[in-house]
């Protein structure tokens, strides 16, 4: 291998020796540890030039070196290839969440996955208003006049409201209701249903009252914003890295304004592409001492219906955290760009 190939494996040892055992590494170890075929004198020299460019940096006057965060960066971008799942492991994921009994199941499930696999704090968006369309509504007469308008849409969402309509209904209106909300709203993306439901009332001039009452309410939920509904999970994992009660609480503080983390999930539209930001590279100043990496979920072939992903330390094992979140996205995204 040449000079600049040689210096990325004293790096990739560098993070992964740190990685495992949180202790500034030196020479001796990563000749001791690696196979990379030449001398300490040698790897000294790599470590001093990897120093010089900023990718590593002594903590104190011992002869180790920890990574910076562009160090971090490079062993990332260098990453040949991401250590992929046992088949066992793989197993257990697509048991565990093909028990999942609807959309919400499916995302407090992945979280809890996400969190067990990486021993990160885990977080998943659920799926965004404008790439969802209305599968079915269901009109329930509750009293013959009160209805309970169930809304489905084709990615799991489920949105129940109640309706007091004022007047009484018959069955057959109940019917006609039903066929009428449905043949407006079916197969229409949730951002052009609710235009579709304004227009209705209309159309239909002996239920005028009740359709004006019923389409106030649908309109109210069809332009809601779950895309701002996150589920978090693995926050206890924080602790386990050893951070200081100051940082722990402002990651905490970042991790409960959903506004930071959407931020950070809003890059992750591509459910093929995993996306690793280190350090500073993160908006939010809490996060700056951490990595995160997210990745979208959905159907393979279309755009993502929302994201999820990892927040930890930047001393992380990233090949395998990489790998999980791949994993456990696809998973999601089988199981709701099929329901």
């Amino acid at each position: 291998m040449n000079a600049e190939e040689r210096r990325v494996a004293v790096l990739r040892a560098i993070v992964a020796d740190f990685v495992a055992t949180n202790e500034p590494v030196g020479s001796k170890g990563i000749v001791d540890r690696h196979n990379l075929g030449v001398s300490s004198a040698t790897v000294r020299n790599d470590m001093a030039a990897l120093e010089d460019e900023g990718y590593i940096i002594q903590p104190h006057t011992s002869a180790g070196r920890i990574p910076t965060d562009k160090g971090y960066r490079l062993f990332v971008d260098r990453l040949s290839q991401v250590k992929p799942l046992s088949a066992a492991e793989k197993k257990a994921i697509a048991t565990f969440l093909d028990g999942a009994v609807d959309l919400d199941d499916v995302l407090r499930r992945s979280v809890r996955l996400l969190a067990q696999l990486t021993r990160q704090v885990a977080v998943v968006q659920y799926p965004t208003l404008t790439r969802s369309t209305v599968r079915h509504l269901e009109v329930v007469s509750l009293t013959p006049a009160r209805l309970m308008l169930v809304l489905i849409t084709d990615t799991g969402r489920v949105d129940q409201r109640v309706v007091d309509l004022g007047d009484v209904l018959s069955d057959d209106d109940v019917a006609r209701l039903r066929a009428m909300l449905n043949q407006a709203l079916v197969g229409k993306p949730l951002t052009t249903a609710a235009a579709a439901v304004a227009t209705l009332p209309e159309e239909a001039s002996d239920l005028r009252t009740v359709v004006t009452t019923v389409s106030a309410v649908l309109v109210e939920a069809l332009v809601e914003h779950p895309e701002e509904r996150l589920v978090l999970g693995g926050t206890a994992n924080l602790a386990r890295h050893g951070a200081d009660a100051a940082s722990l609480r402002g990651v905490l503080e970042a991790l409960e304004e959903q506004v930071v983390v959407l931020r950070l999930l809003a890059a992750s539209n591509d459910p093929a592409q995993v996306t690793v930001r280190i350090g500073e590279e993160n908006e939010a100043e809490d996060l700056f001492a951490t990595s995160t990496i997210s990745i979208g979920y959905g159907p393979v072939s279309a755009p993502a219906l929302g994201g999820m992903g990892v927040v930890g330390p930047t001393r992380m094992d990233y090949p395998s955290t990489i790998a999980a979140v791949r994993a456990v996205a696809r998973y999601v995204g089988e199981i709701v760009g099929g329901r």
